[in-house]
């Protein structure tokens, strides 16, 4: 019972080296909350393109902002990520990829296709 008394009193996540097969998950998970959080904001940007051409004129302007292209670049890595994340999740579900090594790649590999996704978004964007 003594063993309780030297358990740290709160986890720092930031010290914990986490496995990239870890990361893949925690990523996905975000990917998935900022896809939600965006849905009323797409909605809202093509209610507003196709209200009428000055409309559709000042939602460009509108993206021409830095701060617009960044978030544009954000929802590209997201929409990105949690797809290449949801394929692999769906692999390992029907026993495609368990073994350690192979996890390890695959996450690598969906983290690699959604910085090439993103970056390419920065072409397009810029």
């Amino acid at each position: 019972m003594n063993n309780n008394k030297t358990r740290p009193k709160h986890l720092n996540l930031f010290k914990i080296r986490m496995p990239v097969t870890a990361v893949a998950s925690i990523a996905h998970r975000v990917s998935g909350v900022l896809l939600v959080m965006l849905i009323p904001v797409v909605v809202y940007l093509l209610q507003r393109s196709l209200h009428s051409e000055q409309s559709y004129d000042a939602l460009m302007q509108l993206l021409t902002h830095p701060l617009a292209k960044m978030l544009l670049i954000i929802g590209i890595w997201a929409i990105s990520h949690h797809f290449f994340a949801g394929i692999r999740f769906l692999l390992i579900d029907v026993d495609i990829g368990i073994l350690k090594a192979s996890a390890r790649r695959s996450a690598w590999l969906v983290h690699a296709l959604a910085l090439i996704c993103a970056l390419w978004g920065v072409g397009i964007v810029l």
